[in-house]
């Protein structure tokens, strides 16, 4: 007898198990629908942004440096007395020698008050010359008078020796003799007297003597200096060297201290370069550099850092590592590279303007078919200009949106058409 066969469970139901399949694709499609219209999404032509590869090869730690060749010395021509221009005789990029004259300027107030001072000044003088001529003199005199009281003691002293043997013997009377002692003792009180002066007048005579020399030395050099002022109206060159930013014309005023213009001296050139912020804190004194100097690779060192930052950039100063070429000319550009440090193989992608907006921190990725891109949160390492270091968030292969992100900022998906 035969007897009918079981059908499995699964056989009896793939009518029901197929439906349930369908109805989960569809949810699923459904679900990727919703979120991509629920997600902020942005179409862009793709012919307007370009795209570059995720690779690995080796990090070149270096920066761009964009700088101007400047003079190594520079001095600064200011006014030391101002007033109205009288003569140019230089120009802006004029050779100059050291006390060459470059401009003559005429101030009558100046000179009024150069001759009142000379005049005050060689009053002053005139009277301590004076003074001085007057201790001299009253030197003179004492010592005239102490010679005339001791001639005068020799002659009465002489008299009365003379006179004493002729008194003993009575010739001469004792009225007669005592007029030539008192005579004696007086001409003796005033050599005292004389002598006593003199020393007095002379200790002063040798205190003030040096005080005068030194008063008009002062007042000769003040004197001096006050005729100078005279000579400062014709600036000078305190060097040689080449004359620039040196703008002056004929009539008209400037002020003391006034900027007139710049002597580079024939020192040698140097390098002013600005570099990038973001490498304020990894440029160092010491570090080497290499520029394009007329088609030539010119090797150069770090020697200063001028660490405010202006427009995004600082200013570094950097000195030829060798001989420095012969025909540099102040003012050149020069372009090059800037090392960091050593090169290490890493995950690279090539810089590009996306940086601005993203700052590193997330780029859009593309997918396979090159239709759309989604955002992605990333974590970069070193970067210079050409390349970034990638240590999280993308491998090697993809493709990122390397140009620029402006106006992108709250879009998760840019859809590429």
């Amino acid at each position: 007898m035969d007897e009918p066969l079981r059908q499995s469970w699964l056989h009896r139901r793939r009518c029901v198990v197929a439906v349930a399949a369908g109805l989960v694709v569809l949810m699923s499609v459904a679900t990727i629908s919703v979120r991509r219209f629920a997600t902020p999404s942005l179409t862009v032509p793709a012919g307007q942004v370009a795209v570059d590869r995720v690779a690995r090869g080796m990090f070149r730690d270096t920066t761009s440096l964009l700088g101007s060749v400047v003079p190594r010395d520079t001095i600064y021509l200011d006014a030391v007395e101002g007033g109205r221009v009288r003569r140019v005789l230089a120009r802006s990029g004029d050779r100059i020698v050291a006390g060459q004259p470059l401009v003559e300027f005429t101030n009558t107030t100046l000179e009024l008050d150069i001759l009142s001072q000379e005049g005050r000044l060689i009053e002053s003088i005139t009277q301590l010359q004076a003074y001085q001529q007057q201790l001299e003199q009253n030197r003179s005199d004492n010592a005239q008078a102490l010679a005339l009281i001791r001639y005068d003691r020799t002659r009465v002293d002489r008299a009365l020796r003379r006179r004493l043997p002729l008194a003993a013997r009575g010739f001469v009377t004792g009225e007669a003799m005592d007029r030539l002692k008192d005579e004696l003792r007086s001409v003796d009180d005033r050599q005292m007297i004389q002598i006593s002066r003199s020393r007095r007048q002379e200790g002063l005579r040798a205190l003030q003597q040096p005080q005068i020399e030194a008063q008009l030395a002062t007042l000769h050099k003040s004197l001096a200096v006050t005729r100078a002022k005279l000579g400062d109206l014709i600036v000078r060159a305190p060097m040689g060297g080449r004359l620039s930013a040196f703008d002056l014309k004929l009539g008209e005023n400037r002020n003391r201290g006034d900027r007139l213009g710049e002597i580079a001296l024939d020192t040698g050139f140097r390098v002013t370069a600005s570099i990038d912020e973001y490498y304020l804190g990894r440029v160092r004194v010491g570090q080497r550099a290499e520029v394009d100097v007329k088609g030539r690779p010119t090797a150069l060192v770090v020697t200063r850092l001028y660490p405010q930052v202006k427009n995004g950039a600082f200013v570094a100063d950097l000195e030829f590592d060798a001989q420095q070429p012969a025909d540099l000319v102040a003012g050149e550009a020069v372009r090059g590279r800037l090392s960091l440090g050593a090169d290490h193989a890493a995950i690279l992608l090539p810089a590009g303007a996306f940086l601005e907006a993203s700052g590193g921190q997330w780029v859009f990725v593309v997918a396979q078919d090159g239709r759309s891109a989604e955002r992605r949160q990333i974590r970069i390492g070193r970067r210079n200009a050409d390349q970034v270091e990638i240590l999280a968030g993308l491998i090697p292969g993809e493709r990122v949106i390397s140009s620029s992100y402006d106006g992108w900022q709250q879009y998760q998906h840019i859809n590429l058409r």
